[in-house]
């Protein structure tokens, strides 16, 4: 990707750490070398940042290429979720929002909000992924986690764990192994199998541990492979992830939160990048909370907002 390509970075939750990692990674210089970023957010509170975080007033300094868009951001305190910094973060988004798809920025990257701080907010989404598929009318977007090579795609996402099963039906898992095949043809060629974790331990075994694996993941994996896809599964929670990352396979169809979240952040947490796909544009994001506890103690790293810049640069 060329320098001049413009990424948009919402700041995230002023609350937060996204204002301090925001500030943090715009005086690295790494992230120039990949695009020329336009901050979506507000202006005193990424002062407020600069100060905590004992660096330079960005705004005065004539060495950072980058522009800026203010939005209007209600009074909000470091570590304290409200009303104003769930409004505030929904409304960098949907700033963002509109710059990608009047295509004033070629992709978005973005710091993390707060879900109990949306809801004080009236915003009827529960996180990014639903915000940008209700404010680009995308229908269920694909999220990919994106660590030292490891890809892995989710069938469920923000739901609670009693669901889950309910919803591993044999057509969501069949259209999901279609659309996670094809992005990662698009990526770069999917000359190995695809493969799809098991819920239960063992892979069920034949029933033992669970009836899911026989009565709907199995059945769309064969109906896949009928279609002429190179998958294979369902293979085993606490070993498929290991397979992947050391090359057996193209990626992993994890099938709940959790599942997916723990293998890759255990791999390496700051470096560990959300992807979503089936929106008009691109998007990465740290995958770490707004971490109030140590918001404004200047103390948080920007490591994996680097690394979203990176890693969107690469995908473009």
């Amino acid at each position: 990707m060329l320098p001049e390509q413009i990424i948009a970075l919402t700041m995230g939750d002023p609350a937060g750490i996204g204002p301090e990692i925001t500030a943090k990674v715009l005086t690295g210089t790494d992230i120039f070398h990949w695009c020329r970023p336009v901050v979506v957010g507000n202006r005193k509170v990424l002062e407020r940042a600069c100060e905590v975080c004992g660096l330079k007033n960005v705004f005065e300094n004539r060495r950072l290429s980058f522009d800026f868009v203010e939005v209007e951001v209600g009074d909000t305190q470091f570590g304290k979720f409200s009303a104003n910094g769930g409004r505030a973060a929904f409304d960098f988004i949907a700033k963002a929002t509109d710059l990608c798809l009047s295509g004033k920025a070629k992709a978005m990257v973005t710091a993390p909000i707060n879900k109990e701080a949306l809801r004080l907010a009236g915003v009827d989404f529960i996180g990014h992924t639903e915000i940008l598929a209700g404010l680009t009318n995308s229908v269920d977007p694909l999220t990919m986690f994106y660590v030292k090579g490891l890809k892995v795609f989710f069938l469920t996402r923000h739901v609670p764990f009693s669901k889950i099963s309910s919803l591993c039906t044999e057509e969501r898992i069949f259209e999901y192994i279609v659309r996670c095949t094809e992005y990662l043809k698009g990526l770069n060629g999917c000359d190995k199998p695809f493969a799809v974790a098991a819920l239960n331990p063992h892979a069920g075994d034949s029933g033992l541990f669970g009836e899911e694996e026989k009565n709907a993941i199995y059945p769309a994996i064969v109906r896949a492979k009928g279609a002429g896809i190179n998958v294979e599964g369902p293979v085993p929670a606490d070993s498929v992830f290991h397979m992947a990352l050391n090359g057996t396979f193209s990626g992993v169809l994890s099938l709940y939160h959790d599942q997916g979240h723990i293998a890759t952040k255990t791999l390496d947490f700051e470096k560990t990048i959300a992807v979503t796909y089936g929106l008009p544009f691109l998007r990465t994001s740290v995958d770490h909370g707004t971490a109030f506890d140590i918001a404004g103690t200047g103390t948080a790293s920007e490591k994996s907002l680097a690394e979203a810049f990176r890693v969107v640069a690469e995908l473009i």
